[in-house]
């Protein structure tokens, strides 16, 4: 990357967008919410910080744990629909939540964003870690994204990993099988919450503010653009489409102002010529010879 804050940027969207491929890819459930629970994730750990004057591990962890309660509430409501229903709910519910941050401004900032969430160390008992030096802060995210990303490949590599893909491959077949495929589905929405949470919490320390853009449909459209970008149903593609979009936007957006048309037209041409994604048509590529 250009510098070391774009490539811990690269590292939570990839992490964001992972999570939300565990349903679309892997399950084959569609969601335009997922902004919500990346926002969640944020503004539980910007509040723990600000408001609960909680130490920076325990605030992520309790932006994730805020992004599990909001995916196990939503998800209980969404999986009763399929299809483009689904897609609706998720967003209908998605601009909820939004709603809720943007009216809580005694807690979140509404409209001004949540501030103040400036840390500069991290105590991990032997030694510190200092966000303010940007390679230290990579490597500090990129430890709980290399976590993210180990625990959602060995989900994958499970019986309900596999559970998950002959659910998108024929759900009809899964219910005969005797499966509960309602429950099972509810539970990958958890963890595709709780992953896009980590995400949420993640950025709120790399930011110091949490703005409230994060958790409107604008920034739900955004994972699914990466996660199409890298390619569906692979682990890797994400990272590799959070890479290739933001790493454009940021080399265009320094010649003209209009830097997202520009990304948009190359966006068109990648997903023409590599349907897949890039990884996956790689992958598939290599797959052949």
């Amino acid at each position: 990357a250009p510098y070391e804050a774009l490539a811990v940027n690269i590292l939570i969207f990839g992490l964001f967008a992972l999570g939300f491929n565990l349903l679309l890819g892997y399950t084959g459930l569609l969601s335009f919410g997922q902004a919500a629970f990346f926002g969640l994730g944020a503004y539980g750990c910007g509040i723990g910080i600000v408001h609960g004057q909680m130490p920076p591990l325990l605030a992520i962890l309790v932006g994730t744990l805020a992004a599990v309660a909001g995916a196990a509430v939503i998800g209980i409501m969404a999986i009763r629909t399929r299809g483009i229903y689904f897609a609706m709910v998720t967003l209908a519910l998605g601009q909820c939540v939004y709603m809720l941050v943007f009216q809580a401004d005694a807690w979140t900032g509404g409209e001004n964003g949540l501030r103040g969430i400036g840390v500069s160390n991290i105590n991990l008992g032997l030694f510190q870690v200092n966000l303010v030096n940007p390679v230290e802060k990579f490597l500090f995210v990129l430890f709980f994204v290399a976590l993210g990303f180990a625990a959602v490949a060995r989900i994958l590599a499970s019986p309900f990993g596999m559970t998950l893909e002959a659910i998108r491959e024929n759900e009809s077949r899964v219910v005969a099988s005797g499966y509960d495929v309602q429950a099972t589905k509810w539970l990958a929405f958890v963890l595709a919450g709780t992953v896009c949470g980590l995400a949420g919490a993640l950025y709120a320390l790399h930011l110091a503010i949490v703005p409230v853009d994060i958790v409107s449909y604008t920034n739900s459209g955004l994972v699914v653009i990466l996660a199409l970008l890298g390619g569906i149903n692979t682990l890797f593609g994400p990272f590799i489409g959070a890479a290739v979009f933001l790493v454009l936007e940021d080399v265009v957006s320094h010649f003209t102002v209009h830097g997202q048309f520009i990304v948009g037209i190359l966006i068109v041409v990648l997903v023409l010529f590599f349907p897949r994604g890039i990884w996956g048509s790689a992958v598939t590529k290599l797959d052949r010879m």
